[in-house]
């Protein structure tokens, strides 16, 4: 029998963020080095997504994925473009249904970040 051999994961995307996207509020998560805090919670009114949008560009994201079920993500989507971000909209209804919020907005960052075509796991729109 050969032996496998471990393929590791390289960052592809190193200034991408994730974005849980809530119907009464967003969380945020960028890599840990970016921010004293690496996980945000915002706010939905237009001004909590102004201020998400200049967290992010503090914090060097030029990237972000944000994982919505619903259609809450329209203005946060709306924003991060006029702020010059670039947005990919993911669907994890399907993908990891048991986990909790915080595992999961995580797990997708990170994912996104290291796979080299981040969408191949994920359902979108």
């Amino acid at each position: 029998m050969a032996m496998r051999t471990r393929n590791e994961l390289t960052i592809q995307h190193p200034n991408a963020a994730g974005i849980d996207i809530g119907s009464s509020s967003h969380f945020v998560a960028v890599p840990a080095d970016r921010s004293a805090s690496a996980v945000r919670e915002f706010g939905c009114y237009t001004q909590d997504l102004y201020e998400m949008a200049a967290w992010l560009l503090a914090c060097g994201i030029t990237i972000v994925a944000l994982e919505s079920t619903g259609v809450y993500w329209i203005p946060v989507y709306e924003v991060l473009e006029a702020y010059g971000i670039e947005v990919m909209l993911v669907n994890a209804r399907n993908h990891l249904r048991d986990s909790s919020l915080l595992k999961l907005l995580i797990f997708h960052c990170r994912q996104f970040r290291l796979e080299k075509n981040p969408l191949k796991s994920m359902v979108i729109f």
